[in-house]
Formats: structure tokens, sequence, C-alpha cells
């Protein structure tokens, strides 16, 4: 063992996440403003652990002011969120503001600067109003893109002197991914020239919010938080290899090349065509992408992807899905977050800030999330009635090092946002595992209470330096 002492910037963001829908609640939600979340749960209600869904969620749109003070104790510098896209508009098609709504919010960012908190906010964490999915198919329409640039539009005249860090989306590939690749979500549809369809037109909804922004003048920047898997191949063989860069192309660099470069990879458009996937774009879309490129990503990372070369032939009446080309590999002996069954793997974090570097220009980026859901969080709780989550310090503490360490070998990385600020609703998993700095306690009117983690992270945030042991010695 060995002890690592390293030092954090003044300037590098110590922050948190969350998101509206994940949050908020439908506390004021009016008839016909459902997300597709708000879909999925009351049309599939049964698959979310012990029935929580985004009906209540934490509660935030009524207890914003008692978080933001938590917030504040925790040390945040940032808090990213969400605007609620189906809850901020009356009606989609003219862009009628719901001024409730909108008023909570400037009453949000008003409570966080008075704090010394910057907001950070996606315009979309997967809350596409379900209207729009049930009237045009969601992002399958290019009907759907001009009216998100008309809500962009919108919300940038209202807040755009409360905020200056914008996001377009949050994990762009994955509702369709999870609905329209892998029908695993409602409403279940296996279609992959859908899912690519949605792929482009958020990359060109990205184009033309940058565009719109920078035309108006706005102060700030406009970005999109990802989430590329690092890929890593079973051996060195050609064919695994093979496997790593196709499973890298389809799910991470169809974001990354045209959002970061301003083009998609040429082998994507080959293989698309080659296995009969079709997907409608044009050279003034492509143009479009190509000239407003985004000003900084966010990079969402938990764990490690390892593929190898598969192993059966594809069945010929099966539609092509990407593991046509790639099976996962598990890497024996691995270190696991056994509640939620991921690798835990820092080197992630350093590696994927050498390949931004090396490979995007070194564009700006922060890591947008980064965290450990852990079940039945109760049992570490301690005589004073605070979950001692050392577990989490530590997985924390190993990833900012890592992110650190980037930073020091020339890395453009402003930052290291936590997952989450406090315990909230995941997807199906709903309250299962637990990631917050700040438990929400279900059995006692969602009470808050700070976990060991939170008064870390302040100590962290005010000292400014990072002291942790590494396992790194022979035995």
């Amino acid at each position: 063992m060995s002890i690592k002492t390293i030092t954090i910037p003044p300037s590098f963001i110590l922050g948190a996440a969350a998101s509206a829908w994940q949050t908020e609640g439908w506390s004021g939600k009016k008839e016909g403003q459902d997300s597709w979340p708000d879909l999925w749960y009351k049309n599939d209600r049964h698959v979310w652990h012990n029935g929580y869904g985004p009906a209540v969620a934490t509660d935030f749109i009524n207890r914003f002011r008692e978080d933001v003070q938590l917030m504040k104790e925790a040390g945040l510098s940032h808090y990213r969120t969400s605007i609620n896209w189906s809850r901020f508009f009356t009606d989609y098609e003219n862009g009628v503001v719901d001024e409730e709504y909108a008023a909570y919010y400037d009453s949000l960012f008003t409570e966080m600067h008075k704090n010394g908190i910057e907001p950070m906010i996606c315009l979309e964490h997967y809350e596409l109003p379900g209207y729009l999915l049930e009237t045009y198919g969601g992002w399958a329409s290019k009907k759907v893109v001009e009216l998100f640039v008309l809500y962009a539009e919108k919300v940038f005249a209202r807040y755009h002197n409360q905020v200056s860090r914008w996001f377009t989306f949050n994990e762009p590939i994955v509702v369709q991914t999870r609905v329209y690749l892998d029908a695993l979500r409602w409403p279940c549809e296996q279609n992959t020239g859908t899912w690519m369809q949605w792929n482009h037109h958020k990359t060109l909804a990205t184009a033309k919010v940058v565009k719109l922004f920078r035309e108006k003048g706005y102060h700030g920047t406009v970005g999109c938080i990802l989430n590329p898997e690092v890929t890593y191949p079973r051996s060195t063989a050609p064919h695994d290899v093979r496997a790593a860069d196709i499973y890298d192309l389809f799910y991470n660099r169809v974001f990354l090349d045209p959002m970061v470069k301003g083009h998609y990879p040429a082998e994507l458009f080959t293989l698309l065509e080659q296995h009969q996937v079709e997907w409608d774009y044009t050279d003034d879309e492509l143009a479009i992408i190509r000239d407003h490129t985004v000003d900084e990503l966010g990079i969402n990372l938990y764990y490690p992807h390892r593929v190898k070369a598969p192993s059966r032939a594809w069945h010929p009446h099966t539609p092509f899905h990407p593991a046509w080309y790639y099976e996962p590999f598990e890497l024996p002996g691995r270190r696991m977050n056994k509640s939620r069954g991921w690798e835990i793997y820092p080197q992630i974090v350093y590696d994927m800030a050498m390949r931004i570097k090396n490979e995007y220009g070194n564009i700006p980026w922060f890591v947008a999330e980064s965290g450990m859901g852990i079940e039945n969080e109760g049992q570490f709780r301690n005589a004073d009635g605070v979950i001692e989550d050392d577990y989490r310090i530590a997985f924390i503490s190993e990833h900012l090092y890592q992110t650190l360490r980037a930073r020091e070998d020339g890395a453009n990385c402003q930052g290291y946002m936590l997952w989450a600020f406090t315990d909230n609703v995941s997807p199906m998993n709903a309250f299962k595992n637990r990631y917050g700095l700040i438990e929400i306690d279900l059995d006692n009117n969602r009470a808050r209470r700070a976990k060991k983690s939170a008064a870390w992270y302040r100590r962290l945030s005010e000292e400014r330096e990072l002291t942790l042991t590494l396992d790194d010695e022979w035995k």
C-alpha cells in the first residue's frame, strides 16, 4: 500500500448531478405533460423496483431550498440538472411556456446563485414529451428536431442571464438503445433503423441549438453530456481488437465524432448500408453538423466495457444489431460492485482522458457522472444514524485521482461531478441502488440525511487536496 496526495486546482469543479425527472416529482404537473419516463412508468410500472418511479421521486420541486442548503454544506461548486421539456410547455407545437413551472426554475437558479453554486443545465435528460413520442414517433421525426430548437430558444431567452453552461442532452444514445435497439424498455420495438435515426436527429438538434445560441450572442457555452463506454478487447488478437473497434464505432464514435469533429465516421455509413439499415439524412444536415460542433463535453464514466469476437454466426432472420460483430466478455477476477453488477476499474477515466486529448483535439471536458450505487445502505448506519459509506469515498477517491492524474498529463479536464447529489430514482432500479451524498428516507417522508461521504466531499472542496491509499505494492 502507498499513500498518494494530489492537488486539486482552484478552478477545478467539484460538483454533483441529477435530472429533473429523477428528482422533481409530479407535483403541479398538468394533464398532457407526461415525459417518456412518465409514460414508461404508467405503462409498465411493475418493472420499477418496489413500484417507485418519477411520480414523487425526491420531491425536489417542493424542497429545492432545503436541498440547495445541503449542496452548500456538501461543498458543491456546481450542480447539474435538467429542465423537463415535457413540463416547460403547455403547447409543444407553438412553444407556450408553463409559467408556473418556469417560475420554479427562476427561484431555483436564484437560490443556487445566492449560495455560491453554479447551475449547469441539460435541455433533455430523457424527458422527451410523451405527446411528441405519440404524435411524431419522437426523435425519429425531423419535426421534433425543429420543436426542440423552439424549446431551446424559449429556454435561452428566459434563463441566459442565470445559466452560462448549457448541454443539449444527457446520454443521447440511451433511450433509443434501450427501446429500439435492445427492446428492453417501453414501448419495446426492435428497429435498428429507428435507433440510428434518433442518433442522427439528436446530433442534428445539438448542432442547430449551438447555431442558435451563437447567433443570439449569448454569453456561455453549449455542450453535450455523453456516456462513451471505454471499451477493451479480450485479447490483442486482431479479431478481438476488431470487435472492440466496432463496439466503439456504434456506441461511442456515433456521437463523439460528429459532435467534436463535425462528421460521422466513414465506416459507420459503410456498415449501416452493408446491413441495409435505412435512415434519412441530407447533405444540408451534414453541413450543419460540420459547422456547429460543441464547445465542451461532459463524460459519464462508471465501468469499463469488455468485448470479444463473436463465437456464433448471426441468425439470418434476426434484424441487424451491432452485436453481429461482438460478444460481451467478463474479465475473470475483476473488481466488482456486486450491488450493481458493474466492474470497478478507475483506469477508464485516465484512458478516456488521453483519448480525448489525442483524438478529439483536447476539447474542454469534465467527468459529468461518476458514482457507486449500493443496495441496502442502511446496514452501514452507525449509532448516530449516519450511513458510513467508506466504499463510496474510496470509489470517488480512486476515480478522482485518475482524473487529476490525467489533467497533470495534459488532459483538458475541467472537473469531476458525482452521481448523485441525493439518492434518486433510476430507470427500473428506482431507489434500489443508492448513489447519493445525501440519503433519502422513503419511510420518513423522504427526509434528508447527510452520509459520511458528504462531510468528506466538503473537506475535499475546502482543502483542495486529495489523499488516498492505493493498493500498488508487490505482496
